[in-house]
């Protein structure tokens, strides 16, 4: 299980990545394109950003819980 875990941390953070820069593409290029996607953007980051904290937390729990525990 914390194999599988361990796999999806990167592809939270990428999807973390991803979206901020996209954000920040909506931020610089401004006008209509903004206005209807910056809080949009935003709100997908900060939940991409907390899956992947709360992956890390999860795959650092299952490692704690080692064979020797």
């Amino acid at each position: 299980m914390s194999s599988f875990v361990f796999f999806l941390i990167p592809l939270a953070l990428a999807a973390t990545a991803i979206i901020l820069g996209l954000g920040l593409y909506s931020l610089a290029r401004g006008g209509t394109f903004a206005k209807e996607n910056s809080n949009r953007l935003m709100r997908m980051r900060v939940i991409a950003q907390a899956v992947a904290i709360a992956l890390m937390v999860l795959f650092l729990m299952l490692i704690g819980k080692g064979p020797g525990s």
